[in-house]
């Protein structure tokens, strides 16, 4: 017989928030009523701006750093976290890397640290958030960011195509496996968005132009995040097991929607 929850804790861990959609997240979900932890790779002083937003909001915010090449040991940094803030009700994983190379140039190592940090770190921080959130009964919360090339591939990016749909699948399973705990787990996948990831550091989106794009510009890092922020309230308790686009309909367009150089397309 399906069973009622308690509402879950009102924390949150999000991995990679020191820019970026996990900023972006870190942000959102404090605005929404959530204790965040935040974890950063390479930019202390990142972590710290996130932390001070998040803590204008009137919310706790506690900081770690977490290296998703030193597995699996460095997945506790979730226990680590919630025992800061006193449990953990929604777990957003973010962190994440990539590279432009060739198939057949792409180096073992390469590829490993690519698989590590976007599918073998999900794996086991999902993991140790599910225990948690099942030993406390009231159900919870994960979201992985993964990317339009979790549907469709992207010339360049073997591993990180590889790495993203592994996650897509990992997520619908997690969601099967998960869903009579009250834990739902879904996958939120962006096309091009205005991040230091691609490039655009503090660029406006709205000023760039994407003729290959139905909507004819990149996305916004909150634009991601008040996706994430729905997924994770209790309004979203029944829906699981989904990969919510996030592209502005590039993945009505094909992988390279965003290089078409012009709007002929939009003309029968």
């Amino acid at each position: 017989m399906p069973q009622r929850y308690e509402e879950y804790d009102r924390i949150a861990v999000i991995t990679g928030a020191d820019s970026g959609i996990g900023k972006a997240c870190a942000v959102a979900l404090a605005e929404a009523g959530f204790d965040i932890g935040i974890t950063w790779y390479g930019d202390r002083d990142g972590a710290d701006r996130t932390a001070t937003e998040v803590r204008a909001t009137g919310r706790r915010c506690e900081v770690a750093e977490l290296d998703l090449t030193r597995l699996p040991g460095a997945a506790a940094v979730v226990d680590e976290l919630a025992d800061r803030l006193g449990g953990l009700g929604v777990l957003v994983n973010n962190a994440g890397t990539g590279l432009s190379t060739p198939f057949v140039e792409v180096a073992w190592e390469q590829w490993r640290e690519v698989l590590a940090v976007d599918l073998d770190g999900p794996f086991l921080c999902s993991q140790r958030a599910a225990r948690r959130m099942r030993a406390a009964g009231r159900g919870g919360r994960i979201i992985s960011i993964t990317s339009v090339h979790e549907h469709a591939p992207r010339v360049g990016s073997s591993a990180y195509c590889a790495a993203k749909g592994g996650l897509g699948l990992l997520t619908q399973v997690m969601a099967q496996e998960l869903a009579a705990d009250g834990i739902t787990v879904n996958a939120v996948a962006p096309g091009e968005i205005a991040t230091p990831m691609t490039g655009q550091e503090d660029v406006d989106p709205f000023t760039q132009e994407r003729p290959g794009v139905p909507v004819g510009r990149p996305g916004d890092a909150r634009e991601v995040a008040a996706v994430v922020a729905l997924l994770a309230s209790p309004a979203a308790a029944y829906v699981t097991g989904a990969s919510w686009p996030v592209d502005g309909g590039m993945l009505m367009m094909g992988p390279q929607a965003s290089s078409l150089p012009d709007n002929s397309w939009r003309s029968v």
